[in-house]
């Protein structure tokens, strides 16, 4: 085992909320094993299952840290079957989560998937590497069949803080299951066809529309049977639901004073349309 970072982060990123003592056994194995780690909570608001928004709120964060910081992202539907639990290594960062779809933002757009295939095993591309999370004596037994996130991911990342080689967490994996990428399809007519991603504490409906997709000038959003012009520059310049490009750098709907994701009724997974002029 080689040394760790002197402060070595871990961020972590769960559908667990705050109501259940789940984050805090999470922390507690990882402060138990490196006392010298700063855990950085990213969200524990992912609505329960939602990979797809997992994988949005975790692309929006992991960029602005530490290249050889640990980001663990639990959001497991599937967790006691069979589904692998994985460590992918990248050029940025490490990353640790089941192999569901979740770590899909640890990957380039290029080698994930195109938008009409959905959830596929891809091959991981050059620079990457992947261990399957395997090792019975980095983990913290008896391994329960409901809670990998405190069992498997929590110890394997305060073992890599520590200085753990990723080779001895487990057999190489050479492909993993990705998502598409976080991008609208176009049409041929030019009409751009999105989803809900995400929606923040404030109300704010975040889309996978690109701002650099967005048509010129003026355009209409189509979401939940209502029109919303766009776009405004901020929030402050929409006197009711209004589009406009957020911190993500994604298409949001947002309603001044108020929740837009309230106000539509809407919900991840939900289908946008944007269209051209008004």
């Amino acid at each position: 085992m080689g040394e760790g970072a002197a402060n070595p982060v871990i961020t972590l990123t769960t559908d667990f909320g705050l109501a259940d003592p789940y984050v805090a056994a999470m922390k507690g194995v990882i402060l138990a094993l490196n006392p010298r780690a700063v855990i950085v909570d990213v969200s524990h608001e992912v609505r329960p299952q939602r990979l797809l928004q997992a994988a949005f709120i975790t692309q929006s964060a992991w960029p602005f840290f530490p290249g050889d910081a640990v980001h663990v992202a639990v959001v497991d539907p599937g967790v006691g079957t069979e589904r692998r639990a994985l460590a992918l290594v990248t050029p940025r960062g490490r990353f640790l989560g089941p192999d569901n779809g979740v770590l899909s933002a640890a990957l380039p757009d290029e080698a994930r998937p195109p938008p009409d295939q959905g959830l596929a095993l891809v091959p991981l591309p050059a620079g990457y590497r992947a261990f399957a999370i395997t090792n019975r004596r980095l983990l913290r037994e008896p391994v329960s069949a409901t809670f990998h996130g405190r069992d498997v991911f929590a110890p394997a990342a305060a073992h890599l803080s520590l200085g753990l080689r990723p080779e001895e967490l487990g057999e190489p994996v050479e492909a993993m299951l990705t998502f598409p990428p976080l991008r609208a399809r176009r049409d041929p007519d030019g009409v751009l066809r999105a989803q809900v991603v995400h929606i923040d504490r404030f109300g704010n409906v975040v889309t996978d529309v690109r701002a650099e997709d967005l048509p010129e000038g003026p355009f209409t959003v189509e979401l939940a049977g209502q029109l919303v012009p766009g776009p405004v520059r901020t929030y402050a310049e929409a006197t009711g639901l209004a589009a406009l490009v957020g911190s993500s750098g994604y298409l949001e709907v947002a309603l001044p004073n108020g929740s837009a994701g309230e106000a539509l009724g809407v919900d991840i997974g939900d289908a946008v349309v944007v269209r051209a002029g008004r």
